[in-house]
């Protein structure tokens, strides 16, 4: 502290009044980072003198938590809780195996007992020797191989591969030149042709095959430090005041408040880690990934939603290779008006109900026939600006990464007549799967590494597709190929359209 030359006592340098900030609705009621004195909140109450703080009543409830407000805190709370080491956690978001590929090029012409499929070059060792192929859309051949058999998929057997890793395959039910022939040959397999992949065929005395490639690549997880301090002084404490400011109503409202940027934090926090310069040297700060950003599913629908639309969601749900148990879609404001007041008066089929769900809240859920979806308002997305959009959650697909769990100290301030009490949790939320969906009502692009979904009702192909994009069909489209029919998803791709034989299928 700085001491008067002539006086030698501490320099007075005029009151400093701390400077109020407006919260979310704009009112100037809080003083961050300012310690709980009778000085300052005095100063937060218009600068009324100390001992006369405000002569009217409070509504206690205002300053309760309520777990309405962070709804995805709640739900990472309920979540599988995993104790780590380390705040850089490796984290393996095993996905269900592929069940489709599409070749790129035709192969086969009626005359070979063997081609060499052309797949993409990620494709080509989900395909095995020893294992069996469904090809969708080609027939097969009747036991005398003379015959095709329409509405019976011809089905490959993997035999080996090429020197590019491409793999090599003859038709179990092909077409024969004589009866007696002991192989069949390939029939043609055109380009876009869907193989489903199979079980393994082994010989009677085979006991090995090539391992399943079911290789889990890792992301890098950041957890969070996160902490809030409590100063309470002792004058504060012991003043008479016109209302009860006990340190417990002063806690709830800054564990309220801390849950819920928290909650934001959540939901759109951007990983990353610095350094910076402490008493104590160079240390790390880490920050967290918001799961907005690691979901892999981005749906872009901005304005009002058909019953059609709702039903093709349900199915990019409950559909696939990822299958979730129960969902959740925590909405914002305007993105759950859209979806309540959808005209549900010629689908009978479909009920709304609102229960009680398993984190205790009162949702309003939609049943359809692929499976139920729970609707709730999550005013953290109407404050990061995301009104028109939702996250779809699966709630059995989270995990609770926990460094350091949450944990309160209390001490008093040396050199001061004060008590502080902290809190401090450090972890971290992450999604496993692929069944989790961002529904994009904002028209914003989306995270890294995802793929990007359009519901398409019109019979004539896009006018301006977008590279990658898949396009969902709500009506038969023949304008993007005459075999693109509602139901099934197209991606546009290198300039050409393919179907689409991902996550969104069963």
């Amino acid at each position: 502290m700085a001491t008067d030359n002539a006086t030698g006592g501490p320099v007075v340098t005029g009151a400093q009044t701390p400077t109020t900030s407006p919260g979310h609705a704009g009112l100037p009621t809080q003083l961050p980072g300012e310690s709980t004195t009778v000085s300052t909140v005095a100063a937060a109450t218009g600068g009324i003198a100390p001992g006369n703080l405000i002569d009217t009543d409070i509504d206690e409830n205002l300053f309760r938590f309520n777990s309405d407000d962070t709804p995805l805190m709640q739900i990472m709370l309920r979540a599988k809780r995993v104790k780590v080491n380390s705040p850089v956690i490796q984290h393996y978001a095993i996905d269900e195996p592929r069940a489709r590929i599409v070749t790129k090029a035709a192969v086969g012409d009626g005359t070979t007992d063997r081609v060499t499929l052309s797949l993409e070059n990620t494709d080509k060792k989900l395909l095995q020797p020893f294992t069996t192929v469904l090809v969708k859309g080609v027939d097969g051949y009747d036991a005398k191989g003379a015959t095709a058999t329409p509405g019976e998929d011809l089905m490959l057997f993997v035999t080996g591969k090429d020197n590019d890793g491409a793999p090599i395959a003859m038709a179990i039910n092909g077409k024969k030149t004589t009866e007696t022939d002991e192989v069949s040959n390939v029939p043609e397999i055109p380009a876009g042709t869907t193989l489903v992949i199979m079980s393994t065929a082994m010989f009677e005395t085979q006991k090995e095959v090539a391992p399943n490639l079911i290789v889990p690549m890792p992301t890098e997880i950041y957890a969070q430090k996160r902490g809030f301090n409590s100063i309470v002084s002792d004058y504060f404490e012991s003043v008479k005041k016109r209302i009860p400011f006990s340190q417990a109503l002063i806690a709830e409202a800054q564990i309220a408040d801390f849950k819920v940027k928290g909650n934001r934090t959540l939901w759109a926090g951007r990983k990353g880690k610095i350094q910076i310069e402490t008493p104590l040297g160079i240390q790390s700060i880490y920050t967290t990934e918001g799961i907005r950003y690691q979901i892999k599913r981005h749906l872009d629908k901005v304005g009002k939603w058909t019953f059609e639309e709702l039903i093709s969601l349900a199915k990019m749900i409950f559909t696939g290779d990822d299958v979730p148990k129960s969902v959740i879609a925590l909405c914002g404001k305007n993105f759950l008006e859209n979806i309540q007041t959808i005209d549900y008066s010629k689908h009978p089929e479909v009920q709304i109900i609102v229960k009680t769900n398993p984190v205790g809240w009162s949702v309003s859920t939609i049943h359809t026939v692929f499976g139920d979806i729970e609707l709730k308002h999550e005013p953290t997305l109407d404050r990061l600006g995301w009104s028109n959009s939702a996250g779809v959650i699966a709630y059995d697909r989270l995990v609770h990464y926990v460094y350091s769990a949450e944990h309160k100290d209390s001490e008093r301030i040396e050199g001061h007549e004060a008590k502080r009490e902290s809190t401090v949790v450090w972890d971290a939320l992450a999604l496993k799967g692929s069944c989790h969906i961002w529904i994009d009502g904002e028209g914003e692009s989306p995270a890294a590494g995802a793929e990007s979904y359009i519901m398409w009702a019109s019979a004539d192909a896009p006018a301006t597709p977008v590279e990658g994009t898949i396009y969902v069909l709500l009506a038969d489209c023949p304008g993007i190929n005459a075999n693109a029919v509602c139901g099934e998803a197209w991606q546009y791709k290198n300039k050409t359209w393919k179907e689409f034989s991902g996550i969104i299928h069963g």
